[in-house]
């Protein structure tokens, strides 16, 4: 049975706070639980409250913008976590301060499931958390930003079902899903930003063993299919800048090269691992190749153009 506790009476939270001496007295743990924070009291603690204009700070923070539409910045983070704004936050903060990340999520679990071992002797996992949209739905639910001592990843590869199939879905992210049950008790405006998860004790890891942390569960860039937005990526492709090649992710075969050529009325033909094709239509040919990882060669004589993959 999962069971997920909430509990009040949490204090505000304020700079240097110990996170440990704020959650052992409202909880009774016990080996195997998952205590779930909130990262924004985890900035809290941390320092990571700060004054300045929001929108500032989101710039600040970003990595690469995503999407744009009107004043929503989708961004990709300094944590390499695509969301909102950056997940710079200015609600539950005095008027004129904003709360950014923490500089190390998975550190800062790792931190607090220290601290708990040693003053109660459990062997606990810790999530850290924060709120997300998710392409293609409305509304946002909570994530794992940070773990220590927990599975994030439960793989199912190789299993089968009672029909003999093998599943289809071979790593469900249990960090992401343990968070957002955790946000059902605590509430957005309930002032409990703690949880205990109780019920799956299978998915904490040995004492000493703090796991590969949320940062397993970021894919990397070029490797979610979804780079930038849909008007962003035609920009982008417009320009061609070297540096926005990897978003696009990894390089088409010269056989899948020569398809997308063809598609487009070029004349292009596969030679082991270059292409060549006719270049009465340099520009086209030349977006064609920057998207799918490849880059046009100057060729001597002028007439064909030769196309090779970009070195990563």
């Amino acid at each position: 049975m999962l069971t997920v506790t909430a509990p009040d009476g949490v204090p505000e939270v304020r700079e240097g706070d110990d996170l440990a001496a704020l959650l052992l007295p409202v909880v009774d743990l016990a080996d195997g639980d998952i205590v779930v924070v909130t990262s924004k009291v985890v900035s809290k603690a941390e320092g990571r409250v700060v004054d300045g204009d929001r929108e500032e700070w989101i710039t600040a923070e970003t990595v690469r913008s995503v999407a744009r539409r009107g004043a929503t910045r989708i961004v990709r983070n300094r944590l390499g976590l695509t969301m909102a704004a950056a997940g710079v936050d200015a609600s539950n903060v005095a008027r004129g301060a904003v709360v950014l990340l923490p500089l190390d999520p998975d550190a800062s679990a790792a931190r607090l499931r220290a601290a708990i071992a040693e003053r109660t002797g459990r062997n606990v996992g810790v999530i850290v958390t924060d709120t997300a949209g998710r392409a293609w739905r409305e509304g946002q639910t909570d994530i794992a930003v940070g773990a220590a001592g927990v599975v994030v990843l439960e793989s199912f590869e190789g299993r089968l079902d009672e029909h003999g199939n093998e599943l289809a879905v071979t790593a469900p992210a249990v960090a992401d899903e343990i968070a957002s049950v955790a946000e059902l008790a605590q509430g957005k405006l309930g002032g409990r930003p703690f949880a205990v998860v109780r019920g799956r004790a299978d998915l904490v890891l040995d004492p000493g063993d703090d796991g590969p942390g949320a940062g397993a569960l970021i894919r990397p860039d070029g490797g979610d299919l979804f780079g930038y937005g849909a008007r962003e990526a035609v920009l982008r492709a417009l320009v061609r800048h070297p540096a926005d090649a990897a978003p696009f992710g990894a390089p088409v075969t010269s056989d899948e090269l020569v398809e997308l050529l063809t598609w487009f009325g070029v004349d292009a033909r596969a030679a082991g691992d270059v292409v060549r094709c006719a270049g009465d239509q340099p520009e086209l040919i030349e977006i064609l190749a920057f998207v799918h990882g490849w880059t046009v060669d100057p060729v001597p004589d002028g007439t064909d153009l030769r196309l090779s993959v970009v070195s990563p």
